[in-house]
């Protein structure tokens, strides 16, 4: 696939007729495509119709040499996330251009921590790396020997959404190496890490969503962009040449450093004001009780919409109550951004590799 030799790819999930019979229709496998492309990566359908971002060769290598440039230099990668999705994808790619065979988890049944001291071991000497989401990096940290088995590799890539608190302070504690990284299929996975772009991929704010320019719509541009979709949106995220309009909201500092609020259809529109979900979410997890979070709006006859947070307590932390939130939240940002509504949950609902589900608990609390 990445010298040009065979076929472009079209990954799609194993022993799964339904959504493969989806993916072959949706994504028109089968039916000639433009020479360069070789990856057709299937967006997340959850919502609607897979896309199928279109990946050129020179894309998926300049983002796996960015990454192990960025990471110290080529290594042997830990498989631990389906290739269907383009975060495992991309382990195979960097192991392809590393001259190295990666170590792939049996994830038939799920992700189980207890294969990774076995697994970790398998990979040898050298630089060694893996990528994982949070709720994976959680499930491996509650197991001692599993997140000692992480804390041997040179560096874990947290991706899929924001990592609770919780999570990274228990990762850090563990002696586990990690970076958070930020990117899609329609990037060719994570091109921003910690904040700060790889080398050949450029970072900008839509000044048409708001204001001055450095709050709005995050762009981002460079080598790792795909060339479109196999079955275009309307509009088109790509109609600016070289660059990809994303659904995320994001911030840019003075050292072009990026900080990701959230998506622009979780914004809440409350008596007026915007409420971002993800700064409510990072102050509601330094809250001593609170193992993990989730806010969104939902509708109210007076505001428009209200804030709602969903909340997973800490084991033996008596839950807290929505006025004692309330003042947590309010002392660090305002009252706007104050859940006028919590609700108490064993887990937050997830899609995918474990992207938050939104949706879900609007509908279900709306």
């Amino acid at each position: 696939m990445l010298d040009g030799r065979d076929s472009p790819l079209a990954p799609v999930p194993s022993g799964d007729i339904r959504e493969n019979a989806r993916l072959t229709t949706a994504l028109r496998i089968g039916e000639p495509i433009d020479d360069d492309i070789a990856l057709v990566m299937s967006t997340s359908g959850s919502t609607g119709e897979p896309k199928g971002a279109m990946l050129t060769a020179a894309a998926l290598i300049a983002s796996a040499s960015a990454t192990h440039d960025r990471l110290g230099g080529p290594g042997t990668w830990l498989l631990a996330l389906p290739a269907h999705h383009i975060a495992g994808m991309q382990v195979l790619v960097r192991s392809a251009l590393a001259g190295t065979v990666p170590a792939a988890m049996n994830l038939t049944g799920g992700f189980d921590p207890a294969e990774l001291p076995r697994v970790v071991a398998a990979l040898g000497s050298g630089r060694r790396y893996t990528a994982l989401v949070a709720n994976q990096l959680a499930k491996a940290l509650a197991d001692p020997r599993a997140a000692a088995a992480l804390a041997e590799l040179d560096v874990v890539l947290l991706g899929g959404g924001p990592a609770p608190r919780p999570v990274l302070e228990a990762a850090d504690a563990a002696g586990v190496t990690v970076v958070r990284t930020y990117g899609s299929s329609e990037t060719a996975g994570g091109c921003v890490y910690d904040g700060v772009p790889l080398a050949g991929v450029r970072v900008g704010i839509d000044a048409t969503a708001r204001g001055d320019g450095r709050v709005g719509r995050i762009v981002l541009g460079g080598a790792t962009v795909a060339r479109g979709y196999r079955n275009p949106a309307v509009p088109d995220p790509f109609a600016r040449p070289g660059w990809f309009l994303t659904d995320d909201i994001g911030a840019v500092d003075d050292s072009g450093r990026l900080t990701v609020l959230g998506r622009a259809d979780s914004a809440i529109s409350s008596g007026g004001l915007t409420v971002m979900p993800g700064p409510v979410e990072a102050v509601l997890a330094r809250h001593p009780a609170v193992a993990d979070c989730a806010v969104f709006g939902v509708p109210d006859d007076r505001l428009g919409q209200r804030v709602v947070a969903a909340v997973v307590t800490e084991p033996f932390e008596p839950a807290p109550g929505l006025e004692e939130l309330r003042e947590f939240v309010a002392a660090a940002l305002d009252r706007t951004a104050a859940p006028r509504e919590v609700h108490i949950v064993d887990r937050l609902p997830r899609l995918g590799i474990g992207k938050l589900d939104r949706r879900a608990l609007r509908e279900r609390y709306g």
